[in-house]
């Protein structure tokens, strides 16, 4: 089995590798990375530079955790992507890092992590920063 997290390189990102990794631990699991770019979009802020995937790297290592990190870009949506890539590993659990947003936030923009929570069929783990 498989723990699989969404991630960016956020202080929301941050924590759910953290949490993640402690879920890899704690459940004596692999380690899945999903950082993916949207087909066809410049390269953003969004994805992981080498140097924080060598620190990703190093900090399971240490934990004792095998970890392979997904850049693959994707179309359509994100929340559609996390689920189908947990399906295809067929992940114990999905970890993603959430932010505070308003209501109406919300209300127009949609929320992957909402999305991702309705629609995965196994537990997803949500975790805020600090």
């Amino acid at each position: 089995m498989t723990v699989l997290v969404g991630y960016v390189p956020t202080s929301e990102g941050e924590a759910a590798f953290a949490a993640g990794l402690a879920e890899a631990v704690l459940r004596s699991e692999d380690l899945v990375v999903l950082n993916s770019p949207r087909g066809g979009a410049p390269v953003s802020s969004d994805v992981a530079a080498p140097d924080v995937v060598a620190r990703l790297e190093a900090t399971t290592k240490e934990a004792g955790v095998s970890l392979t990190v997904r850049q693959d870009a994707h179309a359509g949506d994100l929340a559609e992507e996390v689920v189908r890539v947990a399906d295809e590993l067929r992940a114990s659990v999905i970890v993603i890092g959430i932010r505070r947003r308003s209501a109406v936030g919300k209300l127009l923009l949609g929320s992957s992590a909402q999305r991702i929570l309705l629609d995965a069929n196994r537990p997803v783990l949500a975790v805020k920063p600090g």
